[in-house]
């Protein structure tokens, strides 16, 4: 048990900040999948 407090403060970290990127990431990758979706329907515009 004493061995587990210091590998988790040590990998704790990196792990909390990886996955506020990630979370950051897939909201801007909605908004990327959304316009490429639309994409047909603008291109159809401009024809």
């Amino acid at each position: 048990m004493q061995e587990l407090i210091p590998l988790i403060s040590e990998v704790g970290f990196p792990v909390v900040v990886t996955l506020y990127l990630l979370y950051r990431i897939e909201a801007k990758l909605d908004n990327v999948v959304a316009s490429i979706q639309s994409l047909p329907e603008r291109m159809k515009e401009r024809a």
